[in-house]
């Protein structure tokens, strides 16, 4: 495993971070029981991964609660997040702490390492930054938690006007989640050079998700853009979009590049990546450990998706609010 600090936290974390959520939320999506998934966590574990996040809202806190029974504390790395508004609702503080609180007793900790305000849309920046943070960080202080976070609603904000407002406002969050994929590198120019500068701390999502692992779906999006003028009709392959990565010195596949592509993205600290499966989870930690794309290959994906926005998007039904 390689290691990587993570912005001004001082955490030193795996590179490969383990996601709970998304759409296998380590197995519990497929049907998989809660020791199942644990068993999934410890294996990630077992092969040097020391962050994992969760969520309240993935179900999967319990599961990593039972996964580090007799895990040194200070050897992982957690994240933990909640919402802030609930149908159609803002949280109160009061009901923000009281949802730590539950996780804590969830997670089977003392406190977690990070605690994210999650998918905080623009319309709710400023509360969020003005009346939830300031009590959050009472419970930092009490303990519950060492540093607080940020993340964005990927999928109804593909613009990233929320976390164009957050990386303004550096001394507030020391660390961001956000999307980023070869096709959604908005981060590139207006995320990842603030978030250097300021020393906070980002983990990538969405890095594989649905586009470049459901079959079928990364030849329609293409053709969706083709149609829509956002690329050139000549511009790749309609029954191989992105096979021009695929080669001997190249990615062994897309998955593989799109890995390989936020890993070393510079301003990337750590890239998260799901699965319910223990094969699946050493597959995708050893293309996270590879190189680099060649440099053309790098230069081609910038050129054909660097102004995308958007593409790819999608919002597990547990992230809705």
């Amino acid at each position: 495993m390689q290691y990587t600090t993570l912005g001004r936290t001082g955490l030193k974390v795996s590179v490969a971070g383990l996601g709970c959520g998304g759409n296998s939320r380590i197995g519990l999506g497929a049907g998989r029981s809660m020791e199942e998934a644990a068993t999934v966590i410890r294996a990630a574990i077992d092969h040097g991964v020391t962050y994992i996040d969760t969520a309240r809202n993935y179900g999967t806190e319990p599961a990593v609660g039972m996964a580090l029974k007799g895990v040194p504390r200070d050897s992982v790395v957690i994240s933990t997040k909640a919402i802030i508004r609930e149908k159609g609702e803002r949280i109160a503080p009061a009901e923000l702490v009281a949802r730590l609180d539950h996780s804590l007793t969830q997670l089977g900790t003392d406190y977690t390492d990070i605690y994210f305000l999650h998918g905080v849309a623009l319309r709710d920046y400023e509360y969020a930054r003005d009346v939830l943070a300031p009590a959050m960080l009472k419970e930092r202080d009490k303990g519950k938690f060492r540093h607080l976070g940020i993340t964005e609603p990927a999928s109804s904000d593909p613009e990233q006007a929320s976390m164009r407002r957050a990386v303004d406002d550096p001394d507030a969050w020391e660390v961001m989640m956000l999307a980023f994929h070869m096709m959604h590198q908005t981060a590139r120019s207006h995320i990842f050079p603030k978030t250097q500068a300021g020393g906070v701390g980002t983990a990538m999502m969405y890095v594989v998700r649905n586009v470049f692992s459901r079959p079928g779906l990364l030849e329609e999006t293409v053709r969706d853009l083709i149609e829509r003028g956002a690329l050139p009709a000549d511009a790749l392959d309609p029954a191989d979009p992105l096979g021009f990565l695929v080669h001997e010195d190249g990615a062994e596949s897309v998955i593989d590049a799109a890995y390989r592509f936020a890993r070393h993205q510079p301003g990337a600290d750590t890239v998260l990546f799901g699965t319910g499966n223990v094969d699946h989870l050493k597959a995708n930690i050893e293309s996270i450990l590879r190189p680099p794309l060649p440099e053309a290959d790098v230069a081609r994906l910038h050129e054909l998706f660097g102004t995308l926005t958007g593409v790819g998007l999608d919002l597990p039904d547990h992230m809705r609010g």
